[in-house]
């Protein structure tokens, strides 16, 4: 088994689609993530890094008090794209910055096509929604593939 591991940031919009439920679609582009302790700080950027870009939809279900349940795939560009369901329930709820909502969910890969088929393992996503819907969404995976 080879072990896959990386990060990205996506961005788009999530909104209702009746009954409790939420529809999310983001993209985020080939990137590099670059951190740097010291005595100034914490400084952090993410930066475009070329190539193609990965498109993300889910269907969310508000299950009360801030969990939820969400499934999708994630296509990264030609390399193909996995299937993801919730691991327990996710959290949504106020942030410290009063435009903003944040929350927190760990997804099991469940099925995988492209150079991805086979793929199992875990990506964890931690997320902000702000008043108009619009999504900022890091995502950290760790991936298994045959």
């Amino acid at each position: 088994m080879k072990q896959l591991v990386f990060a990205l940031q996506f961005t788009g919009t999530a909104g209702p689609t009746g009954d409790g439920k939420l529809h999310a679609k983001t993209t985020a582009p080939g990137q590099t993530f670059r951190v740097s302790f010291g005595r100034t700080g914490v400084q952090a950027a993410v930066e475009p890094s070329g190539g193609e870009a990965a498109a993300f939809e889910s269907d969310v279900e508000m299950t009360g008090n801030g969990a939820f349940l969400e499934s999708g795939t994630i296509t990264y560009g030609l390399s193909g794209s996995v299937r993801f369901k919730t691991v327990g329930h996710g959290i949504l709820g106020p942030s410290p910055n009063k435009d903003l909502q944040r929350g927190a969910v760990t997804w099991e890969v469940v099925s995988g096509q492209g150079d991805l088929a086979g793929a199992t393992g875990l990506i964890t996503s931690n997320f902000t929604v702000g008043a108009q819907g619009e999504v900022v969404d890091n995502q950290f995976a760790v991936l298994f593939l045959p």
